[in-house]
């Protein structure tokens, strides 16, 4: 199953790129690492109605794949932003 964990901007949320090493190289030794980044500014768009603004909260995704959403979850441990306090959304990313 793909899941993307959504991290949440917080102000106060601060994370050294050596933390985000680490939980990087333990994803890819897991074999679970499928991708992510960080997310930048934007826009929505609609043909039939106002739009509304961008979320704002979301600052970067991690695409990984488990076999479940408790395998997922397990993954949080290590997260530089859940470590922090921070929130981590998790999704699973249904296949069609």
């Amino acid at each position: 199953m793909d899941f993307i964990l959504l991290m949440h901007a917080k102000p106060a949320v601060v994370t050294a790129d050596s933390d985000w090493q680490a939980y990087f190289e333990r994803l890819g030794a897991a074999g679970v690492m499928r991708g992510g980044s960080m997310i930048g500014d934007g826009a929505c768009f609609s043909q039939t109605q106002s739009p509304p603004e961008p979320t704002a909260h979301l600052d970067g995704y991690i695409r990984i794949e488990t076999v479940d959403f408790e395998t997922a979850r397990s993954f949080l441990a290590g997260n530089p932003v859940y470590e922090a306090g921070g929130v981590v959304e998790i999704r699973e990313l249904p296949r069609d």
